[in-house]
C-alpha cells in the first residue's frame, strides 16, 4: 500500500489519466449492461416505462463524466460529476423498482446494484 503511494506521489499525472481512463472504461461497460438489462425486460406498458427511465438515468452518469473530463472550472466540474451521481442514486431506484415488480430475478440485478454503488463512490472520489 506504500508501494503504491508512493508511486502516485512521484508520478500523479500518470497514475491521474490510468484512473480517469478505468472510469471512462467503467461508466461505458455499465450503460452497455443497463441497455442490454432493458431490452431483457418484458414487453408491456408498465415494464417499458420503467425500461426507459432505467435506461436514461442508467447511460447518463458516463456521458456526465465525459463532459466533467472537458469542464472549463472546477465548479463545472463539480457539477457535472454531480448530475452523474444523481443519475446513478435514480438508476439504483429504477434497478430497486424492477426487482419489487418481479419484472427480473434477483440474482441478475444484483451485480448492477452493486457497480452502481462503486460507481457513485468512485465518481465521489476522482483522482
Amino acid at each position: 500500500m506504500e508501494e503504491a503511494a508512493n508511486l502516485l506521489a512521484s508520478r500523479p499525472d500518470k497514475y491521474r489519466f490510468a484512473s480517469t481512463m478505468n472510469l471512462v472504461d467503467r461508466t461505458r461497460s455499465f450503460a452497455l449492461r443497463i441497455v442490454e438489462l432493458s431490452s431483457a425486460l418484458p414487453s408491456n406498458r408498465t415494464a417499458d416505462v420503467i425500461a426507459r427511465q432505467l435506461l436514461r438515468s442508467g447511460t447518463s452518469p458516463g456521458a456526465h463524466f465525459r463532459e466533467a473530463l472537458r469542464a472549463r472550472s472546477k465548479s463545472e466540474y463539480v457539477s457535472k460529476l454531480n448530475g452523474g451521481l444523481m443519475e446513478l442514486e435514480e438508476t439504483l431506484y429504477w434497478l430497486e423498482i424492477v426487482e419489487a415488480a418481479n419484472l427480473m430475478k434477483s440474482k441478475r440485478l444484483e451485480p448492477l446494484k452493486i457497480e452502481t454503488s462503486e460507481s457513485h463512490r468512485d465518481l465521489c472520489l476522482p483522482d
